[in-house]
């Protein structure tokens, strides 16, 4: 009898501890996404050699190698590939993007340092194919994050773990490729100070080309476990039943909030989410400079965030600037406008949360 109740007391203790970890890491988690929640205004950027076309970062690249083929039109890889060798963005300046982003209520932004091209926007050591190899030469990564730390916005970078000119990419084992992209984002992580989010899009090939834990234990150590991570570092991973190996591993590639793509996230007060859309509507995306495109008005902009921010959510509105380096004038426009806007009503955005109630044809709320 002792001894059932020894092994009873023993279970008890595990299952209290048990609860008491996952209430920890619950309030952890909510505490490091205090001002995520709060900021609600993200800048997205896309941007790189492609623009130089007008056609669609990556996806006008003829080939997507382990992937969908994508709507088209498209470019022969031999052209597409070879289009850094004219990038040349002379107009560029960081501290001009930054200072508009501010002015427009922006609170943080989020950049595109590689896509699935696999075209790096910094002084990457790991590969050739990057910006220092082009006419123009800078680091845009440098510049922009010394930018937007002068100017109070915390920095994210998108990095897209899929990368269809690499030639070890999802090879034998994926051991290579899996150092080189590891490598990437620790340059990423080491060389340009502060960084608040790690913005990943998906991943092809299968759980055991991946060692994600040894990637988010590396990303941890070198920006700190208050650096944010969104749902995609393993979105469209396959394999063992499309379940990853263990609820550990679950837990980190589920990030730490959602990421709706080109519509509004439905309301949800539970888990973090934020929906990415773009200014520019087009066939194929509009994420990178589409003149084929058509912007969006400054009301609609200006109800996608409201309707965003009411359901609960972040809204991280996209602009794909010319090869010139210039952002497209319309949409300048439109952002300054906005910014006006949030100067006299900016209390009913920032620092908000969604509701009580959700959105209805009458609207919405924040409180």
């Amino acid at each position: 009898m002792k001894k059932k109740t020894k092994n009873c007391c023993v279970c008890l203790i595990l299952i209290v501890v048990s609860f008491f970890n996952q209430v920890v890491l619950a309030n952890n988690t909510e505490s490091k996404l205090q001002w995520f929640r709060d900021d609600k205004f993200g800048l997205f950027i896309h941007w790189g050699p492609s623009s130089i076309m007008g056609v669609e970062i990556s996806w006008a690249r003829q080939d997507h190698p382990y992937d969908h083929p994508g709507d088209g039109p498209f470019v022969p890889n031999e052209l597409y590939d070879l289009l850094y060798r004219s990038f040349n963005p002379v107009k560029f300046d960081a501290d001009q993007w930054m200072k508009l982003a501010k002015d427009a209520g922006f609170k943080y932004v989020v950049f595109t340092s590689k896509h699935h091209d696999g075209f790096s926007m910094w002084h990457t050591k790991l590969r050739d194919y990057n910006i220092s190899n082009t006419p123009f030469k800078r680091d845009i990564c440098r510049e922009l994050a010394d930018a937007a730390h002068k100017y109070g916005l915390k920095l994210g970078w998108y990095y897209s773990t899929r990368d269809w000119s690499h030639p070890d990419y999802l090879v034998d084992d994926n051991k290579k490729y899996n150092d080189f992209y590891e490598g990437q984002i620790r340059e990423l992580l080491t060389n340009y100070g502060k960084v608040d989010i790690m913005w990943f899009d998906h991943a092809a090939g299968n759980w055991s080309d991946y060692t994600f834990e040894r990637l988010f234990d590396m990303m941890y150590s070198l920006q700190s476990e208050n650096l944010l991570v969104n749902n995609r570092a393993a979105k469209f991973v396959k394999g063992a039943k499309d379940s990853p190996p263990s609820p550990a591993i679950q837990k980190l590639v589920d990030g730490d909030y959602d990421t709706p793509e080109q519509k509004i996230g439905k309301f949800q007060t539970d888990r973090a989410w934020e929906s990415c859309m773009t200014m520019t509507k087009c066939d194929g995306g509009g994420w990178s400079y589409r003149p084929d495109g058509k912007t969006i008005s400054y009301k609609e902009t200006l109800q996608t965030l409201v309707h965003t921010v009411t359901g609960d959510g972040n809204l991280l509105l996209n602009v794909g600037p010319l090869p010139t380096g210039e952002f497209p004038a319309d949409q300048v426009e439109i952002l300054k406008k906005i910014g006006k806007w949030l100067k006299k009503n900016g209390e009913s955005i920032y620092g908000t949360r969604g509701g009580p109630l959700p959105n209805g044809k009458w609207g919405g709320m924040t409180q």
